[in-house]
């Protein structure tokens, strides 16, 4: 039987590459098809949390990135004039 990793309880004390890897561990330990059914339910709880922490920390430095992005985009001037308007 496949033993399954303990996770900490607090998953931001992580890495985001050993949560991906302790993912990995669990997925592995399902597909293997080893795990008792209880163990199963268990190693599948884990990975949607770990699933949910990861998602989230990329969904965090995708804001970040958009955030910089939008600092390096010029800016329009006052002094752009909208040609769109015509005079009454």
């Amino acid at each position: 039987m496949t033993e399954m990793p303990q996770l900490p309880k607090n998953l931001e004390e992580l890495s985001f590459r050993e949560a991906m890897s302790s993912l990995d561990e669990i997925v592995a330990a399902l597909e293997s098809n080893t795990l008792e059914l209880e163990d199963s339910l268990v190693a599948y709880e884990q990975g949607i949390a770990l699933l949910r922490n990861l998602r989230g920390r990329l969904d965090g430095a995708q804001q970040k990135i958009d955030v910089l992005m939008g600092e390096l985009e010029e800016t329009e001037s006052d002094e752009v004039i909208d040609s769109t308007l015509q005079k009454a």
